[in-house]
């Protein structure tokens, strides 16, 4: 019922797997996916399957199963998701299948393909769902030992608009207030990395009465913050101001010791980041005299005059604390990846990392437009002329 609901609220992508039901590209293919196991995933899985490919499929990070949606796909496909303990078997489970396309969301399936060169042979390609997996990619590749083809879906324009911005930046302040149900109203509100992830929490804390400030390390990002009305000053800083702290950067130690013993008493640190290492949890045990759950997504950290509330245990809040993006954000991602899965299958890639092709991005946009009940404007034939001019026109 969980995947049910998220099918309503997924047009697009049930458009999808309707064509691929009828017209079959990806028959005969085992494609395994490494993705966060929830209901809208759920739907990917379903597309996947109706379009012919035998679907194999695990979880890239464990805490943020849901376990029922993982049941019920195992009825339907093979499912691979026991706990922390039992990821990495997991995974490696996935790889041995072989898969032709592999779907990845921090590029360690693909990663443990590598480790087993013969696993490549016949391989098509993959796609990556995230920053922090196109950075291992594109370390492989400069390493020359990045063997098959990959589809940056997460650099894609649709999914960096909507899945990034909209969708982290509404689903890690929903896993705040769960967790906590403080107002923000008022409270400072410190985002730690101005991507397009941290541009989406930034608008949605500064929507709910939140003054926000943003800590950078990339000039232009920190530029583009400063001129889009946020305070902008080091981590450090920021330290002693901040309410709230949402990291949201896929480094590590984003905040740490030196951060922590300047942070006001009843401060909240939650992260949004990929890994559960961006805020310190050495450093945060090391200073800490007591540590106690407080409520069961807050565990308080007491430094003797103050105390820290960390969420979910510095893992990813919108997911460990709530249901993450909903499914009309995830409806373009994974409408996305299953069109770069079926191009993989009818198209010729080379080894490396490849944007999305644009004919999906427009695809994509158009069908969920359409969904939208919203149309839009075509250029006219002289417009299409004009933009092939390669000098300036005469006057009229």
């Amino acid at each position: 019922m969980r995947i049910e609901w998220a099918d309503g609220q997924m047009p697009v992508l049930r458009s999808i797997r309707e064509r691929f039901a009828r017209e079959r590209p990806l028959e005969g293919l085992t494609v395994g996916l490494c993705l966060h196991v929830t209901s809208e995933t759920g739907c990917l899985v379903r597309a996947l399957a109706a379009g012919g490919a035998s679907v194999a499929l695990c979880a890239s990070n464990p805490y943020a199963t849901q376990h029922d949606v993982a049941a019920a796909l195992s009825d339907e496909v093979e499912v691979h998701t026991g706990g922390p303990d039992d990821w990495a078997d997991s995974v490696a489970a996935v790889a041995a299948r072989a898969p032709r396309i592999t779907l990845d969301d921090g590029a360690d399936l693909l990663s443990a393909l590598h480790a087993v060169p013969e696993l490549l042979d016949g391989m098509l390609g993959g796609t990556e769902e995230t920053t922090t997996g196109l950075v291992r990619l594109r370390a492989m590749e400069a390493e020359g030992r990045l063997a098959v083809p990959v589809i940056a879906v997460n650099e894609a324009r649709a999914e960096k608009a909507l899945n990034d911005r909209f969708g982290t930046g509404q689903s890690v302040l929903d896993g705040i207030l769960r967790a906590t149900n403080i107002l923000l109203a008022g409270q400072t509100v410190v985002v730690l990395g101005y991507g397009w992830t941290g541009r989406g929490v930034a608008l949605a804390a500064h929507g709910l009465g939140a003054s926000v400030i943003v800590c950078e390390v990339d000039p232009l990002r920190a530029l583009e913050a400063r001129m889009e009305g946020f305070s902008v000053m080091p981590a450090s800083v920021a330290a002693e101001r901040g309410d709230v702290f949402i990291t949201v950067t896929g480094g590590q130690d984003v905040l740490r010791g030196e951060h922590f013993v300047r942070m006001k008493d009843g401060a909240v640190l939650a992260n949004a980041g990929h890994f559960d290492v961006e805020i310190s949890l050495p450093d945060l045990r090391g200073a800490a005299v007591e540590v106690r759950e407080v409520l069961p997504l807050v565990r308080q950290y007491d430094l003797g005059d103050r105390r820290l509330n960390l969420l979910a245990g510095g893992r990813v809040v919108n997911l460990a604390a709530a249901d993450g993006h909903p499914a009309a954000v995830m409806d373009v991602s994974f409408a996305l990846q299953a069109l770069a899965a079926e191009a993989l299958a009818t198209g010729s890639f080379t080894p490396g990392v490849h944007p999305v092709p644009d004919g999906i991005e427009r695809e994509v946009a158009a069908l969920k437009l359409a969904a939208l009940g919203v149309e839009i404007d075509e250029l006219t034939p002289a417009q299409v002329a004009y933009r092939s001019l390669t000098s300036p026109p005469l006057d009229r």
